[in-house]
């Protein structure tokens, strides 16, 4: 039965971490399959994001594979395999490993990072299709006291 189906009363029945793990699953198959047609995959984007001084790095240093999963574990799937993703980037060379087996970013890479973020509004837009910002927000909101009330930390 699809939420059209439902009645409100029915929908405020339904269990929120199932829906939320639905959702979930869907939003993430449909970003990695449009990334994918675009010729990059999420935990490769993650990868450069993390190695640049202009994203989320805050200083640009390199980064064993190890620190890289620490620092992913919140969002990195279990089949994210960062040693492979890494070594189709530093073949693009796009990022280099040292002698401490500490990644970095190269300035090919740091461009790269640049045009392949360029395709997340669209990305975004495909999702948020037919979804006003102020229905958007009221989603958001619900889920982070859903987060609260189960004990968690709402972003």
């Amino acid at each position: 039965m699809t939420d059209r189906s439902m009645s409100d009363a029915e929908l405020a029945r339904q269990p929120a971490a199932y829906w939320t793990g639905v959702a979930y699953e869907a939003l993430i198959a449909f970003t990695r399959a449009r990334q994918l047609e675009k010729g990059y995959t999420q935990p490769q984007f993650w990868l450069l994001r993390n190695l640049s001084v202009n994203d989320i790095s805050p200083d640009g240093a390199g980064m064993t594979v190890a620190d890289l999963r620490e620092a992913m574990k919140s969002y990195i799937r279990p089949e994210d395999d960062l040693e492979a993703e890494s070594a189709v980037l530093r073949d693009r060379g796009w990022l280099r490993r040292d002698a401490e087996d500490r990644l970095w970013l190269t300035e090919q890479g740091e461009r790269a990072r640049v045009d392949l973020a360029r395709h997340s509004p669209a990305i975004r837009a495909a999702l948020h299709e037919g979804i006003d910002d102020a229905d958007y927000v009221v989603a958001l909101k619900v889920l982070g006291r859903l987060i609260r009330n189960a004990g968690g930390t709402a972003p």
